[in-house]
């Protein structure tokens, strides 16, 4: 594992060391279930910022669109100004509005599909207090945690690349979450640069460790944090953002794009191996609430364990290090 995880709750375990480039696939394409985008970019204050939050916003809309087949009545993009770009933005990025969206989300969702909520702006407060800056009344934590209750049963990743984001994790982190914060703290709220990382690495192949075609949340987490450390060390800056994920071993298990098939028919036959595998993993998190909680791990890990040497079979055998 290249670098160093910042998890919330504890160290990353070897069960998430093995999940970091085994993949989903995004729509669960082989299980049938679908994926779900809410983009949400709040007051800029500034051209530059505002800019840059829809530069990072507009490049997810675009790849969830042609390149993960995410349906339009699932695809959301809220913004301080539509008018900016009524071709994407659906509406004003207002606290109410973005309430509708997640009730939206949770109508034309259902158990087992993906919902991927990307937050990026500006941010205040402590705790469940945290808020982002949106034009009117600004949502807390709070609120965006009532929110998520309806989207129970689908595997849900909330990406707060927002300044001042830290404590959204501690409040949103729950079963099928995986919350991830482009700072450790509500203190962090110099400017930020996480957001584009991280967009950078959920959109291109960079991030793509086993050139699979898909990028996993880890992979694009990791990526996008080694990025934002890379900035600071090049401009001699002692970096004020850290960013943190709250669940490592599922942020392995959900990836976004489609892979190829590729032309080797032993990797092939490898990759399809790895995705009945992850298949496997799918089915056992489904299972959850009516095992045993030793048993539950253990399995969970050794099927992780057995994706990871799938993935370093693959590597091998297209020539690459492990």
């Amino acid at each position: 594992m290249r670098g160093s995880l910042s998890v919330v709750g504890g160290r990353l375990s070897v069960v998430a060391v093995a999940a970091i480039g085994a993949g989903f696939s995004p729509a669960r394409a082989q299980a049938g279930g679908a994926t779900h985008v809410l983009l949400v970019t709040g007051l800029s204050g500034e051209p530059r910022f505002a800019t840059a939050f829809h530069a990072a916003a507009s490049s997810i809309f675009d790849a969830a669109k042609a390149r993960w087949g995410v349906a339009d009545s699932t695809l959301i993009y809220l913004a301080e100004d539509p008018a900016g770009d009524p071709a994407r933005i659906r509406g004003r990025a207002t606290r109410d509005n973005v309430a509708a969206a997640f009730a939206t989300l949770a109508r034309r969702s259902a158990p087992g599909d993906v919902v991927l909520v990307v937050l990026i702006g500006h941010g205040s407060g402590q705790g469940a207090d945290s808020r982002l800056s949106l034009p009117g009344p600004d949502p807390s934590a709070a609120d965006f945690a009532g929110w998520l209750r309806p989207l129970e049963g689908r595997t849900v990743a909330l990406v707060n690349a927002s300044s001042g984001s830290g404590d959204f994790a501690a409040v949103l982190a729950g079963p099928g979450r995986v919350i991830v914060t482009a700072t450790k703290s509500a203190f962090e709220r110099n400017e930020i640069t996480f957001a584009d990382q991280f967009a950078r690495a959920l959109t291109g192949d960079a991030a793509d460790a086993d050139k699979d075609g898909r990028v996993t949340l880890l992979e694009a987490f990791a990526w996008a944090r080694r990025e934002v450390a890379r900035g600071y060390e090049s401009r001699n800056l002692l970096a004020t953002e850290h960013a943190q994920l709250s669940d490592s071993a599922l942020a392995g298990t959900v990836a976004f794009g489609l892979g190829a098939r590729p032309a080797d028919p032993r990797i092939a036959a490898l990759m399809d191996e790895r995705r009945t595998l992850e298949a496997q993993v799918d089915a056992l998190r489904r299972r959850k609430g009516t095992m045993d909680s030793t048993a539950y791990e253990s399995e969970l890990e050794r099927l992780l364990l057995a994706i990871a040497e799938k993935t370093a079979a693959i590597r091998a055998a297209d020539g690459k290090r492990p």
